[in-house]
Parts: C-alpha cells; sequence; structure tokens
C-alpha cells in the first residue's frame, strides 16, 4: 500500500523526529525556514520512470511521532471494493 504525507510547515518545528523514524527515509528538514524561523520537514522526491514519488509506504510513523500533530498521511488504497465496501480477493466469474 502506498501513501504520501502532507506537512503543515507552518505548524511544523523542525524537530527531526519523523526524519529519523521514516523507514524510506523520504523525510528531510527543509533548508528554507517557515514563518516562525524553524526549518520544517518536508518529503523527498524521487522520480520513478519519470513519475514524481515520494516513496512513502502510508505506514503513518511520522505521524504517530510528531509533536506538533503537523502530519498527515494518506494512504492510497486502490484495491476493488463490492458494493457493500468490502475488498475484493479474487475476481472472476462466480
Amino acid at each position: 500500500m502506498a501513501g504520501r504525507i502532507i506537512i503543515d510547515i507552518e505548524r511544523c518545528k523542525g524537530c527531526g523526529l519523523c526524519v529519523a523514524v521514516c523507514p524510506k527515509k523520504g523525510i528531510a528538514l527543509s533548508k528554507k525556514s517557515n514563518k516562525s524561523g524553524y526549518f520544517p520537514a518536508q518529503p523527498v522526491p524521487s522520480v520513478v520512470e519519470g513519475v514524481l514519488n515520494t516513496n512513502c509506504t502510508g505506514c503513518c510513523f511520522c505521524a504517530l511521532i510528531c509533536p506538533d500533530v503537523a502530519i498527515e498521511v494518506q494512504q492510497d488504497d486502490s484495491r476493488k471494493q463490492d458494493s457493500k465496501g468490502r475488498p475484493q480477493l479474487v475476481e472472476g466469474k462466480v
């Protein structure tokens, strides 16, 4: 499952805890400060086959450890679902 992170750069104080816990090293501290003078965290982009990617797995470690609650994780669950919202595990005729 892939994900993406959204960081509120004005709320982030640049403590670096999210950088330390990211298993894919997909977060780094910015070289530009926010309005409060802190250097906030930001996703580290990578390009794979011409597509911009952040290597985010959607694990939520960064959001859980953030003392300023400045990180939101959105998980991309692209599995197909049936009419009741349950995941379809096998495609085929019944």
